[in-house]
């Protein structure tokens, strides 16, 4: 099981990033898939998490990125996107997808357990 997460960089604030996700070894449509961050000095925040149903897909987003960034799947491409518009300073920090134990809807909160991540790319965001 890999995870690479690529597309971060600097942006200004107000911009937008698109992160992508790549998975082998394992097919993310038969998994919820979850980006965290983490920011220096700052433990894990949960930021969005993607469950598949036989509905389709269910999306989950903490308070703070609501609004402003979007989960989606691209099953063809084995691949997790996270787009993020009107990005703020307070965005800042290292973005890591991950594979999540269980639905998403399953949690109470954005707090995911984790089983499988990968090296995370770096978002920052100043002027």
């Amino acid at each position: 099981v890999q995870l690479q997460a690529f597309g971060g960089g600097l942006v200004q604030p107000g911009g937008s990033l698109r992160l992508s996700c790549a998975a082998s070894g394992f097919t993310l449509a038969h998994e919820s898939i979850a980006w965290f961050r983490q920011a220096a000095g700052k433990g894990r925040e949960g930021v969005a998490c993607i469950s598949n149903r036989w509905q389709g897909d269910f999306t989950y987003y903490s308070d703070f990125v609501k609004g402003r960034f979007s989960i989606s799947t691209d099953s063809a491409k084995n691949t997790v996107f996270l787009q993020m518009n009107n990005l703020k300073p307070e965005d800042t920090a290292r973005y890591y997808c991950a594979t999540v134990r269980g639905d998403c809807g399953s949690y109470s909160s954005t707090v995911y357990h984790y089983d499988y991540w990968g090296q995370g790319t770096q978002v920052t965001v100043s002027s």
